[in-house]
């Protein structure tokens, strides 16, 4: 169970990365932009607000990186704290701005933190 905890976090922390790629350098271009369903214009005006949601995306990352690699109790810790910051991410970008991202983010993170606590 350590095992798939630690590849689920990593899945988690691995999608976190590609949202810090997509909001913080392509937001503007045409692979961002599909992704989002946003046109030139729009993107353009909201490039800076899209950066600074991918910079928070990259600390989730790192945070789980850490949760990966500090020995316990420090990297469970971690593990739990920031998985929780996604999935509180998840449910606050669903209700606010697109239902989608309670299965893309919210419910990645949910799994992933069951088997972390599973697997204590």
């Amino acid at each position: 169970m350590d095992i798939l905890a630690n590849v689920l976090v990593g899945l988690v922390a691995a999608l976190h990365l590609y949202i810090l790629v997509m909001e913080m350098f392509l937001w503007q271009k045409p692979a961002g932009m599909s992704f989002h369903g946003f046109d030139a214009e729009l993107a353009r005006r909201t490039a800076s607000m899209a950066a600074n949601q991918g910079l928070y995306n990259g600390f989730l990352a790192a945070g789980l990186v850490w949760g990966l690699v500090a020995g316990d109790p420090t990297g469970f810790a971690a593990q739990v704290f920031f998985l929780s910051c996604v999935i509180v991410a998840g449910v606050y970008g669903a209700v606010t701005a697109n239902r989608r991202i309670l299965v893309a983010q919210a419910l990645p993170g949910a799994v992933a933190l069951a088997a972390v606590l599973l697997a204590r």
